[in-house]
């Protein structure tokens, strides 16, 4: 376990070193172009918001000429997502910090499904094509919460770094403002408890990303469920005006520093 850990730590160490302290201070703030948005426009809107909006990472779909134009336009460390392990090494050279397999929200429409032993299979091939990057990898949401538990675990024991959550897709909300946010955050929320409290279990330090129908009503119930992070798409990129998109990131950030501030002030009183 001692070798395992340190070979994760390593790695991690190689992040930007905000990135780092993001990741350790449990309010990391990834916003997502979208796994199959390759529009050039869209996505320097997106990078262009994150940046200005305080977000801590980018994700884009894996393109090189996407990576250089976010990191140009946002300032930020780059993640990269695909389902195609062999498109990585050509993202990582154009300088994404970061790969990730997933989030699989925009295959489901299409009827493509990904099990277990496929997300493994593809985690292996990606760790063994970029052994020294950081790899972050989904769990299907469609898989019972047992099994998204046992898969996390599997990951970590084959190479991932950090594990993310997805379920958005699946909530269907009933109510209206605040109580629909909560109800459309729930699957999510809860996979991040789950898989979270499955790693800390096995004695695995690996952070978990909560991704997937999440708002500023839900990232700190995120935090709150287990997770060092949130990844947030469709809450910005589907939106027209780039001002609106930044206030969104905004009150994500301001959000989490409501977490971070209610953290230290609980910490003071012990």
């Amino acid at each position: 376990m001692r070798g395992y850990v340190d070979v994760l730590m390593t790695r991690l160490n190689r992040l930007p070193i905000g990135l780092q302290q993001s990741l350790q201070q449990r309010r990391l703030i990834k916003v997502i172009a979208g796994l199959t948005n390759f529009e050039r426009q869209s996505v320097e809107r997106v990078s262009r918001a994150g940046g200005r909006g305080g977000a801590d990472l980018l994700d884009v779909a894996c393109d090189p000429e996407l990576v250089r134009l976010a990191a140009d336009v946002s300032g930020l460390p780059i993640c990269v997502s695909a389902v195609e392990p062999e498109l990585f090494p050509a993202a990582v050279a154009a300088g994404a910090a970061m790969v990730e397999i997933g989030n699989f929200d925009a295959f489901y429409a299409l009827g493509r499904i990904f099990d277990a032993d496929e997300v493994l299979a593809l985690t292996r091939q990606t760790r063994e094509l970029l052994p020294e990057v950081v790899l972050s990898v989904t769990v299907p949401h469609v898989l019972p919460l047992n099994q998204q538990e046992q898969l996390a675990v599997d990951l970590a024991a084959v190479g991932a770094d950090l594990i993310q959550t997805e379920g958005g897709m699946s909530a269907k909300p009933f109510s209206a403002g605040s109580l629909g946010l909560i109800e459309k955050a729930a699957p999510t929320l809860a996979a991040a408890h789950s898989i979270a409290s499955a790693l800390q279990a096995a004695d695995l330090s690996v952070p978990v990303l909560c991704a997937s129908g999440l708002s500023a009503v839900t990232v700190p119930m995120a935090i709150a469920a287990g997770a060092s992070g949130v990844g947030v798409g469709s809450a910005v990129n589907r939106l027209n005006d780039e001002l609106a998109m930044v206030a969104v990131v905004r009150g994500l950030r301001e959000a989490l520093g409501a977490v971070s501030q209610a953290q230290i002030s609980e910490d003071s009183l012990l």
